[in-house]
């Protein structure tokens, strides 16, 4: 790169950042993302459009959409941990031996009065993968879905799931850090 283009591109991009700010922080604000988790996406799409502007035909497009997508993601992940965290907490409880007899009895219990609630594929599903212990290709192959598609189901039983026990308080709804 001739020495020309170096403060040629410090200020092209400096000036770009200048133009974008308002509508990077309406882009975090519109998605609830937290300031901390705001400045490390963006930091993230900036970094990879430095990487790829050669390619880049309207850059301000690219940086917003870029943006936007990595919004979606982050939510996506929460979701998945918040769920998989639920998961696990419901799965630890009921395997600790620790824990009295009768205290065990009425989470299985309140855990299948949940579970009822629930569409009957999703009750198949997590009976599936949870008390018979089946892999996510062997429920899928089971309950006749294609492997692909199962990880998707089993997130969105696990989220409505997830959504019944904090309704009726056998878990604490997660706050954001």
């Amino acid at each position: 790169m001739p020495a020309t283009q170096g403060p040629q591109l410090d200020a092209s991009f400096e000036q770009l950042l200048q133009q974008l700010e308002p509508k990077t922080k309406a882009v975090l604000a519109r998605h609830r993302i937290p300031a901390e988790d705001g400045e490390d996406l963006l930091q993230q799409t900036l970094l990879t459009f430095l990487y790829k502007r050669q390619q880049i035909r309207s850059p301000e497009a690219w940086v917003l959409g870029a943006l936007r997508k990595k919004c979606l993601v982050y939510w996506r992940n929460r979701r998945r941990c918040v769920y998989e965290g639920v998961d696990n907490a419901i799965l630890e409880s009921l395997a600790d031996t620790t824990i009295p007899a009768q205290e065990r009895f009425n989470l299985l219990h309140d855990l299948t009065g949940v579970l009822a609630t629930l569409p009957s594929r999703c009750r198949s599903l997590l009976s599936l993968r949870y008390r018979q212990g089946y892999n996510p290709t062997e429920a899928a192959e089971h309950l006749g879905y294609k492997a692909s598609s199962i990880y998707k189901l089993t997130e969105r039983c696990l989220a409505s799931l997830t959504t019944r026990l904090v309704a009726c308080g056998l878990v604490e709804e997660r706050q954001d850090d």
